[in-house]
């Protein structure tokens, strides 16, 4: 009897170690994971190009798309002037992540941040009609990453915004973010685009980004994923990690503008400084994906794509399962400057 208690005892003991251990497994896979893009081997440096002076794009190797830039070549800024040459290049100094547990910083290696704030976790729904994979809620985080300058790839140049990687915005902390009837605070327009027409009109934006840039006069839709109403974290139709957390880029640049957190930099406004532009200009971005794979490899002798593209063809293969589930974009954003002497 006592050998038998004794049995039961320890296979009892058994259970609950291998159930600890499982439950310990389970919740390693909700942890946060992540990696700091290493700027050697995660970034595509030939998104930079083309490089122009005036409206002559020069060095343009791979046949890297580009939006129209000052037609002169020569310029002028402030009281002062101070006569110089039109320069226009692609600037990595922005970084995007989605992410799936609240804090988590992704691109800083996986920083649990948690700082005891409550905030909604990632979530994908389901239907009750079975028809499809229902929707899906994600955070994000929008860094300042000006890893030109902070990598002085290029000495005494003027262009390059100076400072360092750094947080700029936590979704976490921002109650617009998980409340659809909120964010109509900062996206009252909201309300003319939500009807069918309007919607369906977003299929020629597709059509657009997935051959070139997106249509700017369309600044309600988010190319092939979707639109770009609510600005938050709320996904109608989840279909896929990497699209779902491409328009999560999108959105929350979008919102940057909005919010004057995010400013345009390109075009003739932009060669004496930065501007305020509360409707983002989506064509003034090209994104490229770093975690969890890198989307370094080069289709057509491009590998990075402006908003809106589908993700069809450079989003396969890039998710995995529990650590391959959150996502980070460099973002490149036209830069148009004047270059004085």
């Amino acid at each position: 009897m006592i050998r038998r208690l004794h049995s039961l005892a320890a296979g009892m003991l058994a259970s609950l170690l291998l159930a600890v251990s499982t439950s310990a497994s389970a919740a390693g896979a909700a942890t946060c994971t992540g990696k700091f893009p290493n700027p050697i081997t995660d970034i595509c440096w030939s998104c930079i190009l083309p490089l122009s002076i005036g409206g002559a794009r020069i060095g343009n190797f791979g046949g890297q798309e580009d939006i129209d830039n000052p037609s002169s070549p020569l310029c002028t800024c402030g009281v002062n002037p101070i006569i110089g040459l039109s320069i226009g290049f692609w600037e990595p100094a922005r970084h995007v992540e989605a992410v799936r547990k609240p804090f988590c910083l992704t691109s800083l290696g996986g920083i649990d941040l948690d700082p005891g704030i409550p905030a909604p976790e990632a979530a994908r729904f389901t239907r009750p009609e079975g028809d499809g994979d229902g929707g899906s809620f994600y955070q994000a985080h929008f860094y300042v990453n000006p890893v030109l300058y902070y990598l002085e790839v290029v000495t005494d140049f003027p262009c390059l915004e100076k400072g360092s990687f750094d947080l700029a915005y936590l979704t976490e902390v921002d109650p617009l973010w998980a409340d659809d009837e909120l964010t109509l605070i900062i996206n009252p327009d909201a309300a003319l685009f939500a009807n069918p027409v309007a919607i369906a009109a977003c299929a020629a934006d597709c059509v657009a980004a997935s051959v070139g840039f997106g249509i700017r006069e369309m600044f309600w839709c988010a190319g092939c994923q979707g639109g770009l109403y609510p600005m938050n974290g709320h996904v109608p139709y989840h279909m896929g990690g990497v699209r779902t957390a491409a328009l999560m880029a999108q959105r929350l640049t979008a919102k940057m503008h909005r919010e004057l957190i995010a400013w345009g930099w390109h075009g003739q406004a932009g060669l004496c400084g930065p501007y305020f532009a509360p409707v983002m200009d989506k064509t003034a971005y090209k994104t490229q994906l770093t975690h969890p794979i890198p989307n370094t490899a080069k289709e057509a002798g491009k590998c990075c794509q402006p908003f809106g593209r589908t993700t069809v063809t450079w989003g396969a293969g890039k998710e995995y399962p529990v650590r391959g589930e959150d996502f980070a974009f460099m973002l490149f954003r036209k830069r148009n400057c004047c270059v004085g002497y």
